[in-house]
C-alpha cells in the first residue's frame, strides 16, 4: 500500500491513503476495445447534447419552461459523462490508474451529483406534464420559466449540499488495510467498505441515497404518470387522448432508459454478490448510455423540437442565399 497520512484529533487517529489505485477488470482479455467503445459513447454524448442544447437556445419557439427542463437535463447528461468517462480514458487506455486521496473524492462528489442531478430533472419532467394534462387550463399560470428555474435552484441546492455530505463522511474513514478500489471510478460504496474503523454512518448513508435519490424520485413519477392516465381516460375524443399521450412518449423512454438499470442493479447489489467484471459493465452502460440516448430520445420523438430544427435550417438556408446574392451584387459594382 502507498504512503500514509496520519492525523489525529480527539485521540482518534485517521490514517488515509495518499493515493488509491482504481482496479477495473480483472483477467479480462482485450478490455481496452470497451474502453474505447466508451470513449465512442462520450463522443456521441457530447455532440448529442450540444446539438439539443444549440436547439432550445436558437429556437424561440423552445424558449418555455419545459424546455428549461429539457436543456437542464442535457446540461446534466453532458456534464455527468464528462466527469466520468474522460477520467476513465485516462485510467485504463493511458495507464494512471493511481489517483490521489483528494482527487478521488472530487471524482466521487461530481459523478453522483450529475448522476442524481438527470434523476431530478425527470422528476422535473414528470411534473410538467402532470400539470399540462391534469390542469391543461391553468398550466401556463403554474408551469412559469420563474418556477422552473426554482425547481432546477432547489434541486442544485438539495444535491451539492447532500454529495458534500455523502463525501465528507469518507473523511471520518481510516484506510489501514487496502486501498485498491475494484471498480471504474471512485465509488462511494466499494470506498467505505475499505475501512478498518466504524463505517456504518456510511452503510445507513448509502442505504438512504437508495430510498431517497433513487426508488423516491421513482415512486413520484409512477404517481404522476397514474394521475395522467386517470386524466386521460376523461378525455372523451380519442383523437385528444392519443396527442396527449404523445406529449409523453418522449419522456417515459428516457425514465425507463434511466431507473430501470439503476434499480435493477441496485436491488442486485443488495441481495446478492455480483461479479466485479459484471459490476463494473453494468455500472458503466448505466451511467453513460441514457445521457446519449436522451437528446436522441428528444430530438426524434417530439414534434416540437423536430419543427424547430427544420425552421433553423430553413433560415439557415434563407440566410446562406441572401448572403450569396448580396457577393455577387458587390462583385456585379
Amino acid at each position: 500500500m502507498s504512503s500514509m497520512q496520519s492525523n489525529s484529533s480527539a485521540n482518534v487517529t485517521f490514517v488515509r491513503p495518499a493515493t488509491f489505485f482504481i482496479n477495473g477488470f480483472s483477467n479480462v482479455p482485450h478490455v481496452k476495445y470497451y474502453y474505447m467503445f466508451l470513449s465512442l459513447v462520450y463522443v456521441v454524448t457530447v455532440l448529442g447534447n450540444s446539438f439539443i442544447m444549440c436547439i432550445i437556445y436558437l429556437a424561440r419557439r423552445l424558449h418555455t419552461a419545459k424546455y428549461i427542463a429539457v436543456f437542464h437535463l442535457a446540461l446534466s447528461d453532458l456534464c455527468g459523462s464528462s466527469a466520468l468517462i474522460p477520467k476513465v480514458m485516462d485510467t485504463f487506455l493511458f495507464g494512471h490508474q493511481v489517483v490521489s486521496y483528494e482527487a478521488c473524492l472530487a471524482n466521487m462528489f461530481f459523478v453522483y451529483h450529475f448522476m442524481n442531478m438527470q434523476s431530478l430533472t425527470l422528476l422535473a419532467l414528470a411534473y410538467d406534464r402532470l400539470v399540462a394534462i391534469c390542469f391543461p387550463l391553468r398550466y401556463h399560470a403554474i408551469v412559469t420559466k420563474p418556477a422552473m428555474f426554482m425547481i432546477i435552484g432547489v434541486m442544485w441546492i438539495f444535491s451539492v449540499t447532500y454529495f458534500s455530505v455523502l463525501v465528507g463522511l469518507v473523511n471520518r474513514l481510516s484506510f489501514c488495510g487496502s486501498n485498491v478500489i475494484d471498480s471504474h471510478f471512485c465509488d462511494q460504496g466499494l470506498i467505505y467498505k475499505l475501512a478498518c474503523n466504524d463505517n456504518s454512518i456510511n452503510i445507513m448513508m448509502g442505504k438512504i441515497s437508495f430510498g431517497l435519490l433513487m426508488c423516491t424520485p421513482l415512486i413520484l413519477i409512477i404517481i404522476s404518470y397514474f394521475c395522467i392516465a386517470l386524466a386521460l381516460l376523461k378525455i372523451a375524443h380519442g383523437a385528444d387522448r392519443i396527442k396527449a399521450m404523445k406529449t409523453c412518449t418522449s419522456h417515459l423512454m428516457l425514465v425507463a432508459i434511466g431507473y430501470l438499470p439503476l434499480i435493477s442493479n441496485n436491488i442486485a447489489a443488495l441481495t446478492t454478490s455480483i461479479d466485479p467484471n459484471t459490476r463494473i459493465i453494468n455500472n458503466s452502460l448505466r451511467q453513460v448510455i441514457p445521457s446519449m440516448l436522451n437528446p436522441i430520445i428528444y430530438t426524434l420523438k417530439t414534434e416540437e423540437v423536430m419543427q424547430s430544427i427544420k425552421e433553423l435550417y430553413k433560415r439557415s438556408k434563407v440566410n446562406t442565399t441572401q448572403e450569396r446574392r448580396m457577393k455577387s451584387r458587390a462583385r456585379t459594382f
